[in-house]
């Protein structure tokens, strides 16, 4: 397939940067915002049928009252993990047959609708569907791998993938930044609805994008390579967002069984790595606050540096690393993550502490970029929307999963434990990729 030479990676990595920008800036604000709907809802509503449930689970696991927040924060955050999951394999299956653009385009619109929903959120039930529509609109970090794979050739490929992952590091810093600004605004003024700044600054970054991508997006799909009939009937649908046809990647059409096979084996490696990573990285935040008494200023700077770390990384040296060595350094950075969880469960100290944070961001800036590089490279190019799609939608699914059980063992058997437990599973992942002799 001929590669288009122009500007689309670098359309694409602004397109993501403004988005992940948006998206992070709700991060710090949580725990404000659920208080706020807490206190207007006057135990009535949709929050406090939810919080019932959540005070339930949390006396079973007899957790500490004050971690009921943090635990909402986690059901949203799982439920907008699991609505990426349901959307991600779809969009991109679609965009095999339609184009990129008009998928993305999309996907974009109900994005930046979702920021209008919270920026009109006056009651609880409005915010949950903001949510709701904004993670069944995410499809387009999935579209943005398959255009990144339609414009790129093999060798170009890890240097491009490398770019999304600087995006990422950069949104995930910046973001929360500017969300904990507008935190901190909230908390000098909490009269009305506070909430409409940020939000209204989230759909002004949304909004920005979608026009950009309408400006400046090419299609990078051409008619000829296209799927012409997308697989038809509620049963043959069903094969993108059930779990075992996922797993089987049997929504992918046009795969040999060499193919098949390492895209199965791949999905495994992902998904049982991103499981206990999301789960064990969702639970950091209350290891350190509770066994180091961090507070959230504290909290945001050890996010901090590990965004710049990994920015760095990304942006220096993994973006450079050879076509031929992209197997070898994902497996590398899986085999990283153990012992930064192990530093980081048996800590006692910040300097214990600081380690394993240390080689958690060193390993994360390695793993997902080059999984996402390898995963490319496999199958028919009309199907690398449905690819990607369904690769992050094992990844949606582990982070809908992963925080939920790593939360009630972090309260049942205690951290260290559970870090320890994690670390003991994550020797899977690197010993299921390297079984895979043919990327």
């Amino acid at each position: 397939m001929a590669k288009i030479k122009d500007n689309t990676v670098k359309v694409v990595f602004i397109s993501l940067l403004l988005d992940l920008l948006a998206f992070t800036i709700i991060l710090p604000l949580f725990p404000a915002l659920l208080d706020y709907y807490k206190e207007i809802e006057n135990d009535q509503g949709l929050y406090f049928k939810i919080l019932h449930y959540i005070q339930s689970a949390r006396k079973f696991f007899d957790a500490p009252d004050k971690v009921s927040t943090v635990l909402y924060g986690g059901f949203l955050g799982s439920m907008y993990s699991f609505l990426q999951f349901l959307g991600s394999p779809i969009i991109g299956a679609l965009s095999d047959i339609y184009g990129r653009k008009p998928l993305m385009l999309l996907c974009l619109i109900g994005i930046m609708m979702s920021y209008l929903l919270w920026a009109l959120s006056f009651n609880f039930t409005i915010f949950v569907l903001a949510r709701f529509i904004g993670g069944i609109s995410k499809g387009n970090i999935s579209l943005s791998m398959a255009i990144i794979t339609d414009v790129t050739s093999e060798k170009e490929r890890g240097k491009a993938m490398a770019l999304v992952g600087i995006a990422f590091s950069i949104g995930f810093v910046a973001g929360p930044m500017i969300g904990a600004f507008f935190a901190w605004i909230s908390s000098n003024n909490r009269e009305g609805a506070w909430y409409i700044i940020p939000a209204v600054f989230a759909l002004f970054l949304a909004a920005s994008d979608l026009c950009f991508v309408v400006c400046n997006l090419k299609e990078s799909l051409p008619s000829k390579h296209r799927v012409t009939i997308f697989k038809s009937g509620i049963s043959r649908a069903f094969a993108y967002i059930n779990p075992i046809d996922l797993f089987q990647f049997n929504g992918v059409s046009g795969l040999n069984v060499q193919d098949k096979k390492s895209l199965q084996t791949l999905g495994y490696a992902y998904f049982i790595y991103l499981f206990i990573y999301s789960g064990l990285e969702f639970t950091l935040t209350f290891l350190t606050h509770y066994l180091f008494e961090f507070t959230s200023m504290q909290q945001g700077w050890m996010f901090l540096a590990i965004g710049l770390i990994m920015a760095i990384l990304q942006g220096g040296w993994v973006r450079t690393i050879p076509s031929n060595k992209t197997k070898s350094t994902a497996e590398l950075g899986l085999w990283l993550i153990i012992p930064a969880f192990v530093c980081v469960g048996i800590a006692d100290s910040l300097l214990m502490l600081s380690v394993g944070v240390l080689l958690f961001a060193i390993s994360t800036a390695m793993v997902v970029t080059c999984m996402m590089t390898l995963v490319t490279r496999i199958g028919p190019e009309n199907q690398k929307g449905a690819i990607t799609g369904v690769f992050r939608s094992l990844g949606a699914l582990a982070r809908a999963c992963g925080p939920i059980i790593a939360s009630s063992a972090f309260w049942c058997i205690g951290s260290k434990a559970t870090y320890l437990t994690g670390a003991v599973f994550l020797v899977f992942p690197p010993l299921i990729l390297q079984s895979i002799k043919s990327l």
